[in-house]
């Protein structure tokens, strides 16, 4: 069976820990005044808000697995089911995470008219991109973007005739996942959806939209990750096999100008 790449880890932070909260408190900025030499100041109040990221998604497969269906296949079923349970949750938290990173972001930005099939918009593009999250004073980790299969022509196009290297290496190679310093992450079509997660707490509206930003300025918390449990069921023969993970995300409100939800047009 065919699986789609996952891209939720390389583009934010992980926690791991069992914990349900993750707190993040943080001080107001404090504004300058440019004033007269006068040796006098007025005041001003300041506040702390404390930002929580909560664990507050259960992700969850459950299936059947028959005695006989067990005994009379050829190869070892129960594995096969936990196998394709753990990639299905997984998969499914990859989508939950994009989406919710893409939902957050602070920036936005339009493409040209063309969006990313049209190669010789990427450079301009990416280079528009990158001024988004440009001249913070603290060194950040690399930027990223996460696309579409369908976007991918012109990411090729656009390497194969820009420069010589980058043409040559990319004529031979073909893509490097690579433009300008930016990280290219590729999930399939359909990734970015318009739903509504958690029985209406959180509403995402990404089809025609795509994320870029900074590497790390998001987390998710994936306690104790995937757990898998096997358990009989009166009358019935084999076993009910559940896989289950639980999930917190956070764009961080002092970093979300780092990330950006690009719109294609």
């Amino acid at each position: 069976m065919l699986r789609n790449s996952l891209v939720a880890e390389k583009i934010c932070q992980v926690d791991r820990t069992e914990g349900k909260y993750i707190d993040s408190p943080y001080g107001s900025q404090p504004t300058t005044v440019i004033q007269a030499i006068v040796g006098t100041y007025a005041t001003a109040a300041w506040t702390v808000t404390d930002e929580l990221l909560t664990v507050e998604e259960e992700f969850i497969v459950a299936e059947h697995v028959y005695d006989f269906e067990k005994v009379l296949q050829k190869f070892d079923i129960m594995a096969n089911r936990m196998d394709e349970q753990a990639y299905s949750v997984a998969a499914s938290i990859d989508g939950y995470v994009i989406n919710r990173f893409c939902e957050d972001a602070a920036g936005s930005y339009d493409t040209p008219v063309g969006g990313f099939t049209t190669g010789a918009n990427i450079i301009t593009i990416i280079a528009n991109l990158q001024s988004k999250v440009a001249g913070y004073e603290s060194a950040y980790n690399n930027t990223f973007i996460v696309i579409e299969n369908t976007d991918l022509p012109g990411f090729i196009i656009s390497a194969s005739s820009t420069g010589f290297q980058m043409a040559d290496k990319t004529l031979k190679n073909g893509f490097g996942g690579n433009v300008m310093g930016t990280e290219v992450y590729v999930v399939r079509s359909g990734t970015y959806v318009d739903t509504t997660y958690a029985g209406g707490s959180d509403t995402v509206t990404n089809v025609g939209h795509r994320l870029f930003g900074v590497k790390g300025v998001a987390t998710y918390a994936a306690p104790r990750q995937v757990s898998y449990t096997e358990k009989a069921v009166a009358a019935k023969t084999g076993k009910e096999t559940v896989t289950v993970g639980y999930i917190g995300f956070k764009l961080w409100a002092t970093k979300e100008d780092l990330a950006v939800d690009i719109t294609i047009k």
